[in-house]
């Protein structure tokens, strides 16, 4: 007769997760990824990548809108405040990207003798 081999124990059931906060989380990894996918486009000056990861955002911030947010458990909120922090780098990467194009174009403007400073335009009617 042939010996029949039976496990010593069961292995143990897969936690069960909260079906409303997976979706969150998920959410907020894809969140994070595009954030990252954006900081690369920043340092890269990627501009195809700038406006995907600007359409990928918007859509997730429509998604998780939905959601509410009651369902934010530990590592939810620190996915959360991952996702904060990254935008807030990412923002600040953009204003300083800005600020330095403004200073380029103020300075090819600017005329021999003068400090780099373009002339302030004005208007006033025209007198006749």
């Amino acid at each position: 007769m042939a010996d029949i081999l039976v496990p010593a124990h069961r292995a143990a059931p897969a936690p069960v997760t909260p079906l409303a906060a997976h979706p969150l989380r998920e959410g907020l990894r894809q969140m994070i990824a595009v954030l990252q996918r954006e900081r690369q486009a920043l340092a890269a000056l990627d501009a195809d990548g700038l406006v995907g990861a600007a359409r990928d955002k918007d859509s997730l911030c429509d998604t998780l809108a939905a959601l509410e947010p009651q369902m934010l458990d530990g590592e939810t909120r620190s996915l959360a405040e991952t996702a904060r922090q990254l935008n807030e780098v990412n923002r600040r990467v953009r204003n300083l990207l800005a600020a330095n194009v403004a200073a380029r174009i103020e300075a090819l403007g600017a005329r021999p003798g003068h400090r780099g400073r373009l002339p302030k335009m004005t208007y006033a009617p025209a007198r006749s």
